[in-house]
């Protein structure tokens, strides 16, 4: 009797099997060229130091509760208040994952009437937030600014009534690219809109200081900006900036942020530490970005194929299954460089995402490159 209750999903692993998409948990093994651990903070000494201090002091591992019952701790407030500081805007909430900030964000500000218009490529977090809301959505194109307006004005003249909302990655996660983001607000501002910002990527590595291409942007009262902390930042969690109150509305109407235990007090106090790391050790973005320069350099002339121009690389394959006997090839070499496949990436893009980070260096790059350049020739022989 069990096996009839379990075949469906036998037969659904096995036809993933087939595509070449079943997927499987693998350790960290080998020089990483994965992870989105950038600035290299994650298991660092400093890092580690910080949570020490923390227990020192009595900053307890749990939160106990819900951020409206008894889970708000003094360690959230203070990253919240020095993160708005930093990142320059109004206020800002700390979640407890980039995923469950794009759900709560999109599942509640956007309402019943309004438009979100979205970059075709956006987080699956800000999809499973859309769809859990009531505005009506629209996908266009991706790093397409006219086709944002003219979406916009095709619902207008549909008899569209609400207030439209732009949703994009300002890096995104796979490509590597950047969005126009000067011109998706100037639309948003002719159009009486939003422009939704989730800066995943780009915080920590890229803008003034780190603090994202939105820098300039946030502050103002129709721009939301969400910033993880598990990448750059080393830790883990999501702070959303917004209008104060926008902030007030997602505490009082965002169900992932009623309903959920908030974040370990812990875990709240490191992102405060990386943000000070962030602010006194400039010298870490400078060294990526020496790295980033020098792996672009050597993908685009080594391979012939152009490169993104930031920590990100992608090296589109196809082919789901010769992607992964590529990303194995290079595990094998001792670099862990995993395979990306759909639904992730569109049908027939499958793909090696290669980061650069400050857990590598330059000889490093360079050997990682040489592998590469083997395994793909003995793939095709």
């Amino acid at each position: 009797m069990s096996a009839d209750r379990l075949a469906r999903y036998g037969a659904a692993l096995g036809q993933l099997r087939q595509k070449g998409r079943l997927r499987a948990l693998k350790r960290d093994t080998g020089a990483d060229f994965t992870s989105n651990d950038y600035l290299g903070l994650a298991a660092s000494a400093e890092m580690r130091d910080a949570l020490f201090a923390a227990i020192e002091r009595g900053v307890p591992a749990g939160a106990g509760g819900s951020r409206l019952l008894r889970g708000n701790h003094a360690e959230h407030e203070a990253l919240e208040e020095e993160a708005a500081a930093f990142f320059g805007c109004e206020r800002m909430l700390y979640f407890g994952s980039g995923y469950a900030a794009n759900l709560a964000i999109l599942s509640t500000l956007p309402q019943r009437g309004d438009l979100i218009v979205y970059d075709c490529l956006v987080h699956a977090s800000a999809h499973e937030g859309m769809k859990a809301g009531k505005a009506e959505m629209a996908a266009v194109p991706h790093n397409d600014p006219d086709a944002v307006e003219d979406a916009i004005r095709a619902w207008r003249a549909a008899g569209g009534t609400g207030f439209p909302w732009i949703v994009v990655e300002s890096l995104y996660s796979m490509d590597g690219d950047r969005s126009a983001l000067s011109e998706l607000l100037t639309i948003a501002d002719r159009h009486n809109g939003f422009l939704f910002i989730d800066e995943a990527h780009a915080t920590g590595v890229h803008g003034r200081g780190g603090i994202g291409y939105s820098a300039g942007f946030e502050g103002r009262d129709n721009v939301i900006v969400l910033h993880t902390c598990g990448k750059a930042l080393g830790s883990a969690g999501a702070l959303v900036g917004a209008n104060r109150v926008l902030c007030d509305f997602l505490v009082n109407r965002a169900r992932p942020f009623i309903y959920s235990t908030a974040p370990s007090p812990l875990q709240a106090a490191s992102v405060r530490h990386a943000l000070g790391i962030l602010a006194s050790e400039p010298e870490r973005r400078s060294r990526l970005h020496a790295l980033i320069d020098y792996a672009n350099g050597e993908f685009s002339g080594r391979f012939g194929m152009p490169a993104s121009g930031t920590q990100i690389l992608p090296v589109i394959i196809g082919d789901n299954s010769r992607t992964v006997r590529i990303a194995e090839r290079m595990q094998a070499r001792g670099f862990d460089i995993r395979a990306i496949r759909p639904p992730t990436v569109p049908v027939g893009t499958a793909r090696l995402r290669i980061t650069i980070t400050l857990n590598v260096d330059k000889p490093a790059i360079a050997r990682m490159m040489d592998g590469l350049a083997e395994a793909m020739e003995e793939e095709r022989a």
